[in-house]
């Protein structure tokens, strides 16, 4: 793992949304721990919920009632949180630090950059606009935008194309080992988010090209003359 590496050639930038540049884990947290207040349990510390955020309705559902999707019951308590999320989606989330500056930079250098997530479309279009990401994120890949979503790198190159960028050109920056599986199958270059969520897995060992500890570390990253 290079933790201080340099890309040259790197004509975009593509980012994970969920613990890379926004932190929605305490909503996503909030609409799990609804589902027990309303069972008459006791809501989980947040520190419980927030490694799982990446993953969505499947982790959060799995720490919160340890249930996962082959379980009879979990398709109603899927539909369930997600429409809880739906109703209170961007109200303690935000931009990590540093991450307004770093996209304006990009911006500013003409560098273009995008989103992809693999939150479905439901939640991304109203999320981004929230968090006033559009329109300078010159494409937006959610989940459901392909017949894929990560670690296939159908949705990212999908992105790359929109953006008439060669993968090879893109950079692919996830708080997830799928971000960095999803951006090598696609050729393009990796870098792990090290302060986002990053589940009960080490980051260093993801085999991405890079690790960043905050945001603006990308920048050191990239040749931006």
């Amino acid at each position: 793992m290079m933790e201080q590496a340099s890309f040259d050639g790197v004509r975009a930038v593509l980012f994970d949304l969920d613990g890379t540049l926004a932190d929605t884990a305490p909503d996503l947290a909030h609409a799990a721990n609804t589902m027990r207040t309303v069972r008459g349990l006791d809501a989980l510390p947040y520190a419980a919920l927030r490694p799982v955020a990446s993953h969505g309705a499947r982790g959060l559902l799995g720490v919160a009632f340890e249930v996962v999707p082959e379980q009879p019951d979990y398709a109603a308590l899927r539909s369930e949180f997600l429409d809880n999320y739906a109703r209170r989606l961007c109200v303690d989330s935000d931009l990590f630090a540093g991450v307004a500056v770093l996209l304006d930079t990009l911006t500013a250098r003409q560098i273009p950059w995008g989103i992809v997530t693999n939150k479905a479309a439901r939640f991304t279009t109203p999320l981004v606009a929230a968090l006033a990401l559009v329109p300078a994120a010159l494409t937006v890949v959610s989940g459901d935008t392909t017949p894929f979503s990560k670690p296939h790198p159908a949705p990212l190159l999908h992105a790359a194309a929109a953006l008439s960028v060669a993968p090879e050109s893109c950079l692919y920056v996830g708080d997830d080992r799928r971000d960095i599986e999803a951006g090598k199958a696609a050729g393009m270059h990796t870098v792990a988010a090290a302060y986002g969520y990053c589940g009960d897995s080490d980051p260093s060992t993801w085999g991405a090209d890079a690790l960043i500890h905050t945001p603006l570390e990308l920048l050191s990253l990239i040749a931006l003359a």
